[in-house]
Parts: structure tokens; C-alpha cells; sequence
């Protein structure tokens, strides 16, 4: 069966680029959100995010009639779930409030015969109690946990795997993970992706489609801790851990990653604690690189901190709040942690530049924080600070830095 009509539910990062890939390939996409100003933006053919091309591909995809945006679930063939899946208390316990409630609120519109993937990275189990709220809620319907193979309703779990700033292109060339809760559920959902993805469709069953997300993240986030771990020994040792990085990558089988601020973003930061949470005892490994990714800022506020007291009157200018270069996105960002302890602290005047957002987040409001262009820092700071290595950074003539004193916890300088 041709899939004619497709819903995403939320349509941030990872929705609003699928909805309209989708949307490219002439199939009627209705994307739903809970921010009425996302959907008015989105229906005018505009983005309310950073991501290259994505304003090209909506603006085309609205205009022809194929995207569409409400606030509303409506029918439709498929229901794409991509909504947030952070982290809660002092335990780290998986929040899946979110997708809880984008069950209930496709569950009175859903019809015999559709399929409900959720690409929402989650901790194992999640794509199960998607189901039961699903059928809680329709028990006119059957679902895999009820009816296996014969179920009315298909679910699957395939969880998404793009890099920020390359999201239109590897939605299209990854390959995708694909886990059904039932052979019937997988088959469905690879049909849904053949429709856009050019990359290969590997099946499995859903917990281990679940548990294969979070475990790349979490090897990443292994080796990033790696990285950070010797930038702390290198600054014990006075050791430039930019030089012994490169020398040891010199053989041909290491490749250390660089170190930064901290860890960010919605995955990397989150999704390891989804293991933890799971396995306490046995995810040592993965537990302790969090603590070490998670101590980093402290350890970059610290040193902003003595910087500072050189000075009677200390301007730092904090170069970057998203968790990655070249992007909007300040979800779980160290750069943005650190510059609210700046402020809470009290530490001096504080400037950040962040080139692409044009307004300060609202955690940052009514703070000692000024949003500045880069050449308005460089010229009142005494202290910079690098956090992000965004690629106005990079081209920055470092000679204005000269009579500065500099933190580059991204070694751009």
C-alpha cells in the first residue's frame, strides 16, 4: 500500500526536517506541534530553527500544498512520534511524559490498518508503553502486544540518526534501524522509509532498536570523556593536550577525540543515563563518562573564575551558547551551563556571542548578560572565553587576542 497521507507529531529538530523530506517526495505530510507560534511559521514557509537548506525545502513543500502544520492530531496512514525524551531528578529517570501524551492525542484519530513509528530516542521499553497507552486509550483497536501479527495497528520503533548540520542529508543517506514489534510492524515501517531513505533498512525488534541508539551515543560519549579526562591531566602536567592529542593520533590505530567545555545536546548528554537508569550496576563505564563529561563546565568555570580575579574590573566575553558549532541549538549546551553560573556568580560583566540566535534564552534574561557581536566583545573583554568553535570564531584574527587573557576549551586559538 502507497502511503498518502503521513503525520509527524512534533516537529523541532527532527520532526520539522522529516515532515518535510517527506513532504518533498509528494506525499501529504501533516505536522502537528504544541507551540501554535511553530505551526504559524511553519504554514507562512518559514523555520523556527537552524538547520542549512531546511528553509528551501519547507518553504517548497508549503507552497505546493504537501506541509502542512496544526496544532490538532488529524487522520492519517502513519503517525511519525518525534518528541523530546529528557531526563528527570537527581536519578536521571527517563521523562517519557511527552510521549505519553503524543499517544493520547493521535489514539482518538487513529483508524484500522495505520502505523505508528516512534523515532523519539528512548530508554528500552518505551516503544511497549507507547502501545498500552495507545491501546488504553482505543480499546476498540488491537495492537501488537494483543493481537501479534494480526493487530489493527502497527508499531515499530527506528530511531533517528543525524549529525545537526547535515540533517537533510543523512535523514536521506543513513541507514535506518528498524524495530517492529512484530515482523508485520518492521515490514510496515521499512515501507514508510523506503519512500525517502536511499540508505539501508535493517531490522530488528524494537527493544534493541531502542537500546542501539543509546548505546552509540553512549560510545561516543565514552570517548569524549576520553578527551576531556586528558585535557585535565594535561593542564595538571602543563601539557598542551592539543599537541599530545595530534602526536598520539599519529598512530595508525588511535583517534582521540578533541575535548571541549563539556557534552551537549539532546543525545549525547541524555540518552547514556537511559542505560544507567536501566542497569545501574552494570553500566560503570558509561556512568562514569557521564560524571566526567558532566564536571567539565565546572572545571572551565573554575578557571574562568581565576582569569577574572586578575582583573579589577573583569569583562568576559563567552564566545558560543549552543552545545555544537554552527548551529541554534542550546538544548543540554555546557557553553550555555557555564555562562548561567557566570551570571549566578557574579564573577564580572559577562558578553556572550552567539551568531546564530538573535535573542538572549530566557535563562538568560534579566541577567548580568549581554548578547554582543564578536567584534564588540573583542574590543571590551579582558577575558575571553571560547566555548563553541563556530566558524565566525575561527576566521576571528587572533591577534586581537594577544593583549587578552584566553580560555580555548575548543583549541581554535
Amino acid at each position: 500500500m502507497a502511503f498518502e497521507r503521513i503525520s509527524v507529531i512534533g516537529l523541532g529538530y527532527i520532526g520539522l526536517p522529516t515532515a518535510a523530506v517527506i513532504a518533498s517526495r509528494g506525499i501529504e505530510v501533516i505536522g502537528v506541534d504544541v507551540n501554535q507560534k511553530a505551526v504559524d511559521i511553519i504554514n507562512a514557509g518559514n523555520i523556527h530553527i537552524v538547520e542549512p537548506d531546511l528553509d528551501m525545502v519547507v518553504r517548497s513543500t508549503v507552497m505546493t500544498g504537501k506541509l502542512r502544520a496544526t496544532t490538532q492530531p488529524e487522520p492519517a496512514q502513519a503517525f511519525v512520534v518525534a518528541v523530546p525524551t529528557p531526563f528527570k531528578g537527581d536519578n536521571h529517570e527517563p521523562d517519557l511524559s511527552y510521549i505519553e501524551a503524543a499517544s493520547k492525542a493521535i489514539a482518538p484519530v487513529l483508524e484500522k490498518g495505520n502505523l505508528v513509528i516512534l523515532e523519539s530516542t528512548s530508554p528500552v521499553g518505551a516503544t511497549e508503553k507507547m502501545a498500552a497507552w495507545l491501546a488504553q486509550a482505543r480499546p476498540d483497536l488491537s495492537f501488537p502486544q494483543q493481537k501479534g501479527e494480526e493487530a489493527d495497528i502497527k508499531v515499530a520503533h527506528c530511531p533517528e540518526r543525524v549529525l545537526p548540520g547535515y540533517v537533510l542529508q543523512e535523514l536521506v543517506s543513513n541507514d535506518r534501524v528498524v524495530g517492529g514489534m512484530t515482523p508485520a510492524c518492521s515490514a510496515k515501517a521499512i515501507e514508510l522509509y523506503q519512500t525517502f531513505v536511499r540508505g539501508e533498512c535493517i531490522v530488528t525488534n524494537a527493544r534493541t532498536a531502542e537500546l542501539a541508539k543509546l548505546t552509540e551515543n553512549s560510545f561516543r560519549d565514552v570517548n569524549i570523556a576520553f578527551a576531556n579526562e586528558l585535557s585535565l591531566i594535561c593542564d595538571k602536567l602543563k601539557i598542551n593536550v592539543w599537541e599530545l592529542i595530534k602526536l598520539a593520533n599519529r598512530h595508525p590505530r588511535v583517534n582521540i577525540l578533541n575535548p571541549g567545555p563539556g557534552v551537549g545536546g539532546h543525545c549525547i548528554a541524555v540518552d547514556p543515563w537511559f542505560i544507567v537508569n536501566s542497569c545501574p550496576q552494570e553500566a560503570r563505564i558509561i556512568r562514569t563518562a557521564r560524571e566526567v563529561n558532566d564536571h567539565k563546565p565546572h572545571y572551565v568555570l573554575e578557571q574562568i573564575t581565576k582569569a577574572a580575579d586578575q582583573f579589577k574590573h573583569p569583562v568576559i566575553a563567552c564566545l558560543g551558547l549552543s552545545f555544537k558549532a554552527d548551529i541554534d541549538d542550546l538544548r543540554e549546551s555546557p557553553a550555555l551551563d557555564i555562562v548561567k553560573a557566570l551570571a549566578t556568580k557574579n564573577v564580572g560583566q559577562v558578553l556572550a556571542v552567539e551568531p546564530n540566535i538573535h535573542e538572549l534564552p530566557a535563562s538568560l534574561q534579566n541577567q548580568n548578560v549581554e548578547l554582543v557581536s564578536l567584534s564588540s566583545a573583542l574590543e571590551k573583554a579582558n577575558v575571553v572565553v571560547v566555548l563553541v568553535d563556530h566558524k565566525q570564531f575561527k576566521a576571528a584574527d587572533k591577534n586581537e587576542l594577544a593583549r587578552k587573557v584566553v580560555i580555548d576549551t575548543r583549541g581554535i586559538v
